[in-house]
């Protein structure tokens, strides 16, 4: 009896995830954009919810440093909003270029790929994924504030999935997945703001210029491009009713 109940909890757990939600009124989906929208404007919000728009950047070198076979030796958050990781393997070729230019991207791609799953109607899968990507990513943490910041963000994805309701989720996986996508358009202007005012020396597009020879500005440009895009395709999946 207590295997089949065991058996039974574990099946209607993996219906939960993977099954389908009710998509959510269309205000709500409004509403949610607006409120990313508040919090990515004006700077002193922007300040405070950058953070979690450098989880994901760093993430993403993270995250191609493995896919392309280099050592990953560590990622690090810093108070202001900064952030590094840090691999080991061949200092130069598609490797090292992927995984440079993987940061910017990564928002923006995320979201994406959030608005894909909302689209369909899988907001508790989009919950334990973003959760599921978060532990993954503090194993790598070797810092104090980056460990916290990380904790406390897949703790917030961990208790909504797991104990709010289902408007409270899609309310929550919405405004998540536009501020990525309205996030991920800022990081890219401010950047090319530095650089014209000749700031950010080192930055990924002047890495990547060193890496291939291609101009700092071609890069920024495919920075803006996968923004952009991705957000006018992010945001007419989660507005298509």
């Amino acid at each position: 009896m207590e295997s089949t109940y065991s058996a039974s909890a574990a099946s209607g757990l993996w219906d939960r995830v993977l099954g389908t939600q009710p998509a959510p009124e269309a205000w709500l989906v409004i509403a949610t954009g607006v409120l990313a929208l508040a919090i990515t404007v004006p700077r002193p919000l922007w300040r405070l919810s950058r953070n979690a728009v450098t989880i994901a950047h760093e993430g993403g070198h993270g995250l191609l440093a493995l896919l392309t076979g280099r050592s990953l030796q560590g990622i690090r958050l810093h108070s202001d909003t900064s952030g590094l990781t840090v691999s080991r393997g061949r200092p130069t070729g598609l490797g090292m270029v992927l995984t440079a230019a993987a940061g910017y991207p990564a928002p923006s791609l995320l979201g994406l790929g959030g608005a894909a799953l909302l689209g369909s109607g899988r907001v508790t899968l989009l919950l334990w994924l973003a959760t599921a990507l978060l532990l993954g990513m503090l194993v790598m943490i070797r810092n104090a504030y980056g460990a916290l910041t990380v904790i406390l963000t897949g703790a917030a994805f961990l208790l909504v999935s797991w104990l709010a309701e289902p408007e409270v989720q899609a309310a929550f996986a919405y405004t998540a997945v536009w501020f990525l996508l309205l996030g991920g358009v800022r990081p890219v202007f401010e950047l090319q703001s530095k650089r014209r005012h000749g700031g950010a020396p080192d930055s990924d597009a002047d890495q990547l210029s060193r890496l291939t020879h291609v101009p700092p500005a071609m890069w920024l440009f495919l920075f803006h491009a996968v923004s952009i895009c991705a957000l006018l395709g992010g945001g007419r999946w989660l507005l298509d009713r």
